[in-house]
């Protein structure tokens, strides 16, 4: 089956990123379901998230970093990194929690993750069949849990990725576990594991290579061992 997707023509694919081996006239994801922006939507400085996407002195921007900051007396404030949609250009800026910040709602559409080829990742709508081709970077660190067939998720803003995500519980397999340590202390310590994907993980000294558990993605914390 993989075999068969890489076959597609390259003209099937609707890119998103500035990749120079897309043609010009291949379809965008400039479709009817792209974009459903709701603004004036007024959230306090407190409740502004990472990946959030507000608008600031007539621009829209992401949110890329978020840092809440107590200062005594004087008051919490939020210090944020924000990405200008339109140019890339980053700035840093600070909020007061109280402070009424415009939001912009995207909208989330769902894809099927197919392969990665470099620094591009191939997905596929799984209604229509239609493959989009998006920049890894999009996925940050979560890159490393994408798997053929996993369900993705892509962030729209104005027809634009602004970023993507994987399912919050993956399963995972366990390449490679430490012994566990014994008699340090009443209370059993959590080893290191290797994992199927490369990335490193505490869990409990009961796991063991071969072993599949269930990891969340979104702070590559243990969370329990798959059921078989």
């Amino acid at each position: 089956m993989q075999a068969m997707r890489r076959r597609l023509p390259r003209a099937l694919f609707a890119s998103v990123s500035s990749s120079p081996h897309i043609a010009a006239d291949v379809p965008t994801l400039f479709s009817p379901w792209s974009a459903i922006q709701h603004r004036g939507a007024k959230v306090h400085g407190s409740d502004v998230r990472l990946g959030n996407v507000i608008q600031r002195r007539g621009r829209i921007f992401q949110v890329i970093k978020a840092q809440h900051t107590q200062h005594g007396r004087g008051g919490a404030t939020i210090q944020v990194e924000l990405r200008d949609v339109d140019s890339g250009n980053k700035t840093t800026e600070r909020f007061r929690t109280d402070e009424a910040i415009e939001r912009v709602f995207v909208e989330e559409k769902s894809f099927t993750y197919l392969y990665t080829e470099g620094d591009f990742v191939m997905l596929m709508e799984p209604n229509t069949f239609d493959q989009v081709e998006v920049n890894k970077d999009l996925f940050g660190k979560a890159a490393a849990y994408l798997k053929e067939d996993m369900k993705v998720s892509l962030q729209m803003y104005d027809g634009k990725p602004m970023s993507a995500s994987v399912p919050q519980r993956v399963t995972c397999t366990v390449t490679e576990a430490q012994s566990p340590m014994k008699g340090l202390t009443a209370t059993p310590q959590y080893k290191r594991v290797l994992l199927d994907n490369g990335l490193t993980v505490l869990a409990p000294p009961f796991i063991r290579t071969g072993d599949q558990i269930v990891i969340n993605t979104t702070d590559d914390s243990y969370i329990t061992r798959a059921k078989e």
